[in-house]
């Protein structure tokens, strides 16, 4: 079967999900159909916003759905018209059954993490907060739980000392582009591993999930040791964002998301969470055994800005940490 043949639904909304629909396109895959969320307002003036997926589908003028109930009748009508193949999954939601199990090749996921590490909706995250060295990318069969299929291939790569969420990302989304072309041209050829996921768990001592992240989950502890607070900071960086909360003399409060930083290992004999600042050059927040050395950060209600253009428009002095 050649690939023009080879009659695919891809399903995914984010930037992450982009790249392996390009990589598809460009490599003469035949895309019937893009199935991704619905326009929805967003931003302060909740202007209607369209996916990443959708802007490329659109460019790329492929035939597009947009269900808001995956078990709708006449969605699911629609998805059998189209007489899918196989289905590739990119940062989507959970599908059910009737949807995942309709291809007569099964239905192809992509998770950025080395499964079954990190399952869940935040690997890239929780790989980086808990300080891991490497992570990688997975393709799986999809199956009843969540993100618990046959795995088919994985891709290994470092985690860079200096790496945050952002850069992390982009790594994990190129490199699962290429996995991708893999796993379908290995399950093309009929030729391709299948591990049960769960033969891998009896080998590993601890089994790391990857929640969703809520805004309060974001909020900076700075009583925990230097490496933990600044793997928090780089791994919710640019988004959700690390935050903490400071008062003025006179009880103003505002919160502060804190995106880049550097750790400073020293002693000293301050409190967790103090404030030091000499208001033109530098900011740094007293840990246990440290310094957290401020670069880039925003000021509730304004802009992102660097720790220098930050001190000439804040006087950090009158404030304290909540």
């Amino acid at each position: 079967m050649s690939k023009s043949n080879l009659r695919i639904i891809f399903m995914g909304t984010p930037d992450f999900a982009v790249d392996t629909l390009k990589t598809l396109i460009e490599n003469n895959y035949n895309i019937v159909g893009v199935i991704t969320s619905p326009d929805k307002p967003a931003g302060r003036g909740k202007k209607i916003q369209q996916s990443a997926v959708k802007k490329f589908a659109v460019e790329n003028k492929l035939n597009i759905l947009q269900p808001t109930n995956l078990k709708d009748p006449n969605f699911i009508e629609q998805l059998r018209e189209l007489n899918a193949d196989l289905q590739v999954i990119v940062a989507f939601r959970m599908l059910p059954e009737i949807v995942w199990n309709m291809p007569r090749l099964g239905s192809v996921n992509l998770h950025a993490s080395l499964l079954p590490q990190y399952r869940g909706s935040a690997p890239i995250n929780w790989a980086i907060i808990n300080g891991e060295k490497r992570t990688g990318v997975s393709t799986f069969f999809l199956k009843h739980k969540i993100d618990s299929g046959d795995i088919i291939f994985q891709e290994k790569i470092l985690i860079e000392e200096t790496d945050n969420f952002e850069t992390l990302h982009d790594k994990l989304m190129t490199v699962g582009a290429e996995l991708i072309l893999k796993t379908l041209k290995a399950i093309k050829e009929d030729n391709f591993p299948k591990v049960e996921q769960q033969e891998l768990i009896k080998e590993t001592a601890e089994l790391k999930t990857a929640p969703k992240i809520f805004k309060q989950d974001c909020k900076i502890n700075w009583n925990n040791e230097l490496k933990d607070i600044y793997n928090f900071i780089r791994g919710l960086s640019p988004y959700p964002a690390a935050w903490t909360e400071i008062t003025s003399n006179d009880n103003k409060n505002f919160s502060l998301k804190i995106f880049k930083t550097s750790p400073i290992v020293e002693k000293h004999s301050f409190k967790a969470g103090k404030i030091l600042s000499d208001n033109k050059n530098y900011l740094k927040i007293a840990v246990k055994d440290g310094f957290i050395n401020i670069e880039e950060l925003q000021l509730q209600g304004k802009k992102r800005l660097n720790i220098k253009d930050f001190l000439r428009g804040f006087n950090i002095e009158n404030y304290s940490i909540i």
